[in-house]
C-alpha cells in the first residue's frame, strides 16, 4: 500500500506542471543529445517540438505506461516498471475485452530436450555458456537484485526521446516494411520483405504440412549498427497467410536497434502482425495485444552478456507453439519458462496453424551514403568462420498437430546478398539442424 500511496502521490504532483511540459521536454532532449554526443550514433538529436505533439505523445504513453506497483531501474538507463497482470497494456485491445488471463500452463511440446552445457563446450576448445534457466545475470536490470512482486509483470517504460527517435508517432514500434514479392533464386522460397532495403540470411521449412510451433537456440551478440533507423536481429518467424495482403506473423528472439531503444544493446523482443505489417501488431508491449504472464523477464530489456569472439557464447532458446487446448500461441524462453501469449483472437490464418518457419537474421540497409551499410548481421562474421565467429542457430525444432517437438527436416536457406550476409546449415547429434550466418555488410565484395 505505501508504495502504491507514493505512485500515486508523484503522479498527482506531475500533472500539477503539465502546463510546464514543452519547455520542460525540450530541455531533456537538449540534455540527452549533449550526453551521447561522442559516441558513434547520436539517438536523439535536438529539435524543436510543438506543445500540441508533446501533448499527442503524452497521452499515447499515458495509455501504454500502466501505473507500476513497484520500479526498477536497471543500471543501463531503463525504467522497469511491475505493472499488475490485469492492467497490463494486452487487455486493452478491442478483440481483448472479454479476454480472461490463461491461468492453467498450456501443455508443454512432447520431445521437450535439455541441451547440456557440456555438450556444447565438447564441440570445440571454446567454451560456451548459457543465460538460459536464470544462471547468472541474462538481462541488464536483474544486477541489482531486484524483482517484480508476485501477481505483476515486469514492463519496460516508455520515453518521450523514445517516441521522438520514430519517424512518427503512428509508426513508433512498428516494423517501417512493406511485404514486395521478390525475384526468389528457387520456386519454393518464402517472400521476404525488400521494401526498404531489408535484407536477411534465413533459412525456412518447405513442407507444406500443418505447423503448430518452432523452437531453436540462438547465440547473442552485438553488432554495429551505422544508422539510428537501421536495425539488426537474430529471430524465429512463425507464419501463415500471403505476404502480400494477409501475413500472420508471430516472432521473437534479439534485436539492436537504436532508433527503437536509443542504445546499441541486444535486446529480447517480440512482433506480431495480422495484416502483412500494415496496421497490426507491434515490437513488444508497445501495443494491446501479447498478454504476459513471467514477473522476471521483461521483453526489450537488454540481454548480458553477450559473445564474444574467439571467446563465450551465449545464447539464448526460444520456443513459439499453439495451445493444443485453448489455441492461443505460447512463448517459452529457455528450457521451459513461459513468458506469455499471443491470444488467438488476434489472428485469421494462425487461429488455425501455420504454414511456414523462418529462423534467421534481418538488417535494414538504407544506403544512407549512397553504398551499403556497414551494419553488422548476427556477429559480424561471415557463416564460414564457423564456431565462436559466426552467429548461430542450433537445434531447429517444429511442433507438429500432435503437440510433438522435432527436429526440423528439409530446411532450405536463403540470403539476398551472399557478398554481404551469408548463410550455411547443416546437422550433428549434439546440435540436430542448425546454421551459421551474418556478414559485416560493406566490404570490398559488397559495396
Amino acid at each position: 500500500m505505501g508504495i502504491m500511496a507514493a505512485t500515486t502521490t508523484r503522479t498527482r504532483k506531475f500533472g500539477r506542471y503539465r502546463s510546464f511540459l514543452p519547455l520542460f521536454f525540450l530541455v531533456l532532449l537538449f540534455q540527452e543529445s549533449l550526453a551521447i554526443s561522442s559516441t558513434s550514433l547520436n539517438y536523439t538529436k535536438y529539435k524543436q517540438v510543438s506543445s500540441l505533439r508533446l501533448e499527442r505523445i503524452q497521452k499515447h504513453l499515458d495509455k501504454i505506461n500502466k501505473p507500476p506497483v513497484f520500479t526498477i531501474e536497471s543500471p543501463d538507463g531503463d525504467i522497469i516498471d511491475c505493472v499488475h497482470k490485469r492492467k497490463q497494456p494486452a487487455l486493452d485491445h478491442p478483440l481483448l475485452k472479454n479476454h480472461k488471463i490463461q491461468r492453467v500452463a498450456p501443455k508443454m511440446p512432447k520431445g521437450m530436450k535439455l541441451v547440456k552445457t557440456d555438450e556444447v563446450k565438447d564441440l570445440k576448445s571454446n567454451s560456451s555458456s548459457s543465460v538460459d534457466g536464470f544462471k547468472g545475470v541474462w538481462q541488464m536490470w536483474h544486477q541489482k537484485g531486484q524483482r517484480c512482486p508476485k501477481g505483476t509483470v515486469p514492463i519496460r517504460r516508455n520515453s518521450v526521446h523514445d517516441v521522438l527517435r520514430a519517424k512518427s508517432l503512428y509508426d513508433y514500434g512498428k516494423k517501417q516494411t512493406k511485404y514486395v514479392p521478390t525475384a526468389s533464386p528457387r520456386p519454393d522460397a518464402p517472400d521476404v520483405v525488400s521494401g526498404n532495403g531489408h535484407e536477411h540470411a534465413i533459412a525456412f521449412t518447405t513442407r507444406s504440412e500443418e505447423i503448430y510451433g518452432a523452437k531453436a537456440t540462438i547465440n547473442v551478440w552485438d553488432p554495429s549498427i551505422e544508422v539510428v533507423n537501421e536495425f539488426s536481429l537474430s529471430q524465429i518467424w512463425v507464419l501463415s497467410g500471403s505476404f502480400d495482403a494477409d501475413l500472420n506473423s508471430i516472432e521473437a528472439g534479439w534485436q539492436v536497434s537504436p532508433e527503437l531503444y536509443g542504445d546499441s544493446r541486444p535486446r529480447l523482443f517480440t512482433y506480431w502482425t495480422s495484416d502483412a505489417y500494415q496496421a497490426t501488431g507491434c515490437y513488444n508491449l508497445l501495443c494491446s495485444g501479447f498478454v504476459q504472464t513471467n514477473s522476471r523477464i521483461a521483453i526489450g530489456a537488454a540481454i548480458s552478456p553477450t559473445s564474444s569472439a574467439g571467446g563465450n557464447q551465449y545464447d539464448i532458446t526460444i520456443l513459439i507453439w499453439k495451445d493444443p487446448k485453448l489455441g492461443n500461441w505460447w512463448m517459452g524462453f529457455g528450457d521451459s519458462t513461459l513468458v506469455g501469449y499471443w491470444p488467438t483472437e488476434l489472428f485469421t490464418h494462425l487461429a488455425d496453424r501455420a504454414t511456414m518457419v523462418e529462423w534467421g537474421g534481418e538488417i535494414v540497409n538504407s544506403r544512407a551514403n549512397n553504398a551499403h551499410t556497414k551494419t553488422q548481421m548476427g556477429s559480424g562474421h561471415f557463416a564460414e568462420d564457423g564456431f565462436a565467429k559466426a552467429s548461430y542457430f542450433r537445434n531447429l525444432e517444429v511442433v507438429d498437430s500432435d503437440n510433438s517437438l522435432s527436429s526440423a527436416q528439409d530446411i532450405s536457406t536463403l540470403a539476398e546478398n551472399t557478398n554481404c550476409y551469408n548463410i550455411r546449415s547443416s546437422s550433428s547429434n549434439e546440435w540436430g539442424t542448425y546454421f551459421y550466418f551474418g556478414g559485416p555488410g560493406k566490404n570490398p565484395e559488397c559495396p
